[in-house]
Parts: C-alpha cells; structure tokens; sequence
C-alpha cells in the first residue's frame, strides 16, 4: 500500500507540475512579478498530488484511468470551484473565474487518471 501511495502521488506529482507548466507558462501566461518561487511551485503540486494518491490508495480504490479521470474531474470542479469563491471575492471578473476552473478541473482530471492508473498497475 505504501509503494502504491508513494509511486502514484510521484508520477501525479509530475504530470501535474509538467501541465501546470504548459498551461500557465505557455497557454495561459499572464502578467507576473516574475518572482514566484519554482520550488513552493513544486511543493504545491507534489502535496496536491499526493492528497489525491491518498484517496484513491486509501480510502476509494480507484485504480483505472478511466474512474481516475472521472473522480478527478469531480473532486477538481469542487476544489476548483472552492479556491475560485474565496480569491475573486473581491474582484468578481467572470471570464477569469470560468477559465481557472476550467484550467484546473483538466489539469486535476488528468493527473487524478495517472494517479489512478499507477495504482492499477502496481501490486
């Protein structure tokens, strides 16, 4: 079980952190200071990860790409939807708010199906 968590939290950690490089510094880019640091960047995604892997490891099972993929995209959409209310609570700007959500409910979806793939295939 362990193996499991430990395997699928890093391979989601990396999908995860790869994506969120083309979707916000490719895609997406916008206006920054240029100061965000790259390895609290990192630590967000491995930790985000690896709540996920512990769901799916521990508690749900869930061990196709497929249920991964499905979960994820629910659990993002809630989370998503969540972080959304509280940072545009004072500038409410509605394309911005769709386009995170919709950014973040692909990126969790998709790192949520390799987080779940990972544990099918590992014993």
């Amino acid at each position: 079980m362990t193996k499991k968590l430990f395997l699928s939290g890093i391979a989601g950690f990396v999908v995860y952190f790869l994506l969120g490089w083309l979707a916000y510094g490719i895609l997406f880019t916008e206006d920054t200071t240029g100061e965000e640091s790259l390895l609290f960047i990192a630590l967000g995604c491995l930790f985000y990860a690896f709540i996920y892997a512990t769901i799916f490891t521990r508690w749900a099972n869930i061990t196709t790409f497929t249920t991964g993929l499905k979960a994820g995209a629910i659990l993002g959409l809630l989370y998503e939807l969540s972080w959304s209310f509280f940072f545009t609570s004072g500038t409410i700007e509605i394309f911005p708010f769709i386009k995170g959500i919709l950014i973040g409910v692909v990126l969790t979806s998709l790192m949520a199906g390799v987080i779940a793939y990972v544990n099918g295939k590992v014993s």
